[in-house]
Order: structure tokens, then C-alpha cells, then sequence
């Protein structure tokens, strides 16, 4: 199936059957958000994978009562950094230079204009700008899903605080910015199933400039 395919397959999962999903199908879609692009590469985000029952009921009174919390399989929560910092920016050049056995002073400028540019913005601004990269990520995975034909919806409607709370992420330098249940389709029950798939014509929506 090509990736136009499955994405015509996919939709928002409104209703899910609680069935599992193959692990190793979960698997690939955790790999491909971990390898989506992020600037400069910094990856300013960790994924949260949530199977565990009862967390995921208590976490469903702070997610809009929406059922895809309890009904799904794997509960993904895109957590980005709070801030940038020194250290974190200083840590990821490090594993780089590790893996690819470079010396640190082939990217000792690029590393310095990073941590003079990022640090002394404030922790709002230096959020949001993880943020976005997790939403990569959201977006890739995805994707992924949907090629593999696992349901999934993306999801902002839930209190952040809370979940961050009962995740514990302020402690590790989170937030929460967006969450995705995995799982089938409630073929029965979902009465956004069957409904055709309505995005703006492509007049409307691409801008050439020739």
C-alpha cells in the first residue's frame, strides 16, 4: 500500500475495540517517530507508551472522557522539553560525536551558535519550539500507522497539567503536547467509519509560484 493509500484509509479512530496491536507493528511505529527529523537534529522530545489499564482510566477524566483512551491499545503521549539547555544541547552533540567517532571540534561552532542562540530565550519561547519538533514526530508516526492499518487519532483534547502530573514529566523536564491511542477500529460503533473524507481541492490548497 502506498503512503497516499493508507492515508485515505486512515481517518480520526472516534470508537476503538479494544483489540491489541501487534507489537512488532507498534514497534515500527515508535522506530519511525524516533527517526523523524527534528532541527538540528536536537530531537527535543520523548515518547510516553502507556498499556497499563488502570493509568489509562485514571488519565480518561482528564483526556475529555474520550474513549480511545480506555479502548486502545497503546496510549502514545509526545512529551516535550520544558527548555534548552547547555547541558541537553552539549549531550546530544556528545552521542553524536560518539556514534559517528567525529572529534567535537568539527561541530564546536555549530554547537556553540546553538547554545548561544536557544539558552538565553526564555523557557515559553524554547517550548513551544520543542513542541513543534514533537508534532514531526506525531505526523510521522502517524503515517506509519496508518501504512501498517493501525488506527490511531492525534489528540490535544486533555488537560496537560494533569497528565503531566500523574506522569510524573515535570520532574524529567516535560510537558505533554499531544497524545495518540493505537489500536482497530470499532467498525460497529464509530460513527465516523464510513463517512467520505473531505480535505480542501487542490486549487484551494496548493500555492504555485512558476
Amino acid at each position: 500500500m502506498s503512503l497516499i493509500d493508507a492515508l485515505n484509509w486512515r481517518y480520526a479512530t472516534k470508537k476503538m475495540n479494544g483489540q491489541a496491536v501487534q507489537q512488532d507493528k507498534v514497534d515500527q511505529i515508535l522506530e519511525a517517530a524516533r527517526l523523524a527529523p527534528t532541527s538540528s537534529g536536537l530531537q527535543p522530545y520523548e515518547l510516553i507508551v502507556i498499556t497499563n489499564p488502570e493509568l489509562k482510566q485514571t488519565l480518561l477524566p482528564h483526556s475529555s472522557n474520550q474513549s480511545q483512551i480506555v479502548d486502545c491499545s497503546h496510549l502514545l503521549v509526545f512529551a516535550a522539553w520544558d527548555n534548552y539547555t547547555e547541558e541537553r544541547i552539549n549531550k546530544v552533540f556528545a552521542r553524536m560525536h560518539k556514534e559517528r567517532g567525529t572529534p567535537p571540534e568539527s561541530t564546536a561552532d555549530y554547537q556553540k551558535m546553538l547554545v548561544n542562540s536557544y539558552v538565553p530565550r526564555t523557557a515559553e519561547i524554547n517550548f513551544q519550539h520543542a513542541a513543534r519538533q514533537a508534532y514531526i514526530g506525531l505526523g510521522v508516526a502517524l503515517a506509519e500507522a496508518a501504512l501498517l492499518k493501525v488506527d490511531s487519532t492525534p489528540m490535544e483534547g486533555f488537560d496537560n497539567a494533569k497528565y503531566d502530573e500523574i506522569l510524573g514529566l515535570t520532574e524529567r523536564g516535560l510537558k505533554s503536547v499531544a497524545i495518540m491511542p493505537l489500536g482497530h477500529r470499532d467498525e460497529a460503533g464509530d460513527w465516523l467509519v464510513n463517512l467520505k473524507k473531505v480535505r480542501q481541492p487542490k486549487s484551494e490548497f496548493i500555492i504555485e509560484f512558476k
